[in-house]
């Protein structure tokens, strides 16, 4: 998949295209669709993941931010739809009435319409990024350093998200979704068209981050990630091709909040809080840094092993996150793609050598 010219690889990406987006849910239970969904969905960030830290180098430990800004974008929408129909009758939501506010905040206005609420779940961690991500870069903050401010960002805006006085619904955040475009969410029809929604934009983001790491620009961020004194020597402003990555990456991983949340039916802090982060920074060290399929491919086999070790032995799932995070560091320092093609290379090696 490194090269997207091959005959190969496009019939790969066609075949794969067909199983996830059409086959999974024609042929999975109906229980099973909103938690495949939430696969894609992590895929996706797992994605916008790896072209921040992959190519850029730039590991950020505040994704999770711009995930749940995203999802609470939807979730504003959804609030607004079926405002009036909860216990109170009232056109605030519902949380809003039971905390007594009078009126409905300023930021909340324009969210009954789709188009709006979508334009808004993309635009507004995206513009957060772009000024955050500005200063950041401008102050020259690089390694652990820059990963330990994004933290602070994220640990910030979950304090503030928790407080019932910004508006978004405090501890419980917004739930309760009834209806999306028209269509109730827990109708199977919805459930498979968000998925198919799901698909087609995980393939969409792929295809997006493979033009970008191929192009001429991708060149000049991986040069800058491997030696960026000597990239600014050669005349390239580093500030700005890491800000541009930083801003596209922090947009597609609002994009995967804002189709997680109709899927899952809730967002609230939680999803924000600096954890979530670094799960992130996780799927993408499994999958294989500087790989996309990799990220894509540690994204799910992560969280289906947390979704069976949850139920199974829920107080050990930590134990295992941070145990496989030491292993891969220590023994698979280039994920599991790494691993296949140091296998793969071995047993070609072997074939083509002439026989004794």
């Amino acid at each position: 998949l490194r090269d997207m010219h091959s005959p190969r690889a496009w019939m790969f990406l066609g075949g794969a295209a067909l199983l996830i987006g059409v086959v999974a849910p024609l042929v999975a239970p109906a229980y099973m669709v909103p938690l495949l969904g939430k696969f894609l969905c992590f895929g996706i960030a797992a994605l916008a993941m790896d072209l921040v830290w992959g190519y850029a180098g730039i590991l950020s430990l505040g994704h999770g931010l711009f995930f749940a800004l995203g999802g609470y974008g939807m979730g504003m929408y959804l609030m607004r739809v079926i405002a009036g129909e909860g216990v109170y009758r009232s056109n605030l939501p519902d949380f809003m009435v039971f905390l007594d506010w009078k009126q409905l905040p300023w930021y909340w206005h324009g969210f009954q319409s789709f188009p709006f609420a979508m334009v808004m779940s993309l635009v507004a961690p995206g513009l957060l990024a772009l000024v955050f991500g500005w200063f950041m870069f401008r102050s020259r903050i690089r390694g652990v350093y820059l990963s330990i401010v994004t933290q602070a960002l994220t640990y910030a805006a979950t304090l503030f998200f928790f407080q019932n006085a910004a508006g978004f619904g405090g501890n419980n955040g917004l739930t309760d979704f009834k209806r999306i475009l028209g269509a109730s969410l827990h109708d199977p029809a919805t459930r498979k068209i968000l998925y198919l929604a799901s698909a087609i934009a995980l393939f969409g983001t792929y295809l997006l981050c493979r033009f970008v790491v191929t192009s001429r620009l991708g060149r000049v961020v991986t040069a800058v990630r491997d030696a960026e004194l000597k990239s600014r020597f050669c005349g390239y402003e580093s500030t700005n091709f890491k800000l541009f990555i930083w801003t596209l990456s922090a947009i597609l991983c609002a994009l995967a909040g804002a189709l997680y949340v109709p899927q899952v039916g809730i967002i609230n802090p939680s999803e924000m809080q600096p954890s979530n982060s670094i799960e992130m920074a996780i799927w993408v060290a499994v999958g294989g840094r500087g790989t996309l399929g990799g990220a894509v491919l540690g994204a799910w086999l992560v969280n289906g092993g947390k979704s069976w070790l949850t139920a199974a032995l829920p107080s050990a799932w930590l134990y295992a996150l941070g145990a496989l995070f030491v292993a891969v560091t220590l023994f698979l320092p280039d994920g599991l793609v790494g691993l296949g093609s140091k296998v793969g290379s071995k047993f070609r090696s072997k074939s083509l050598r002439p026989p004794t």
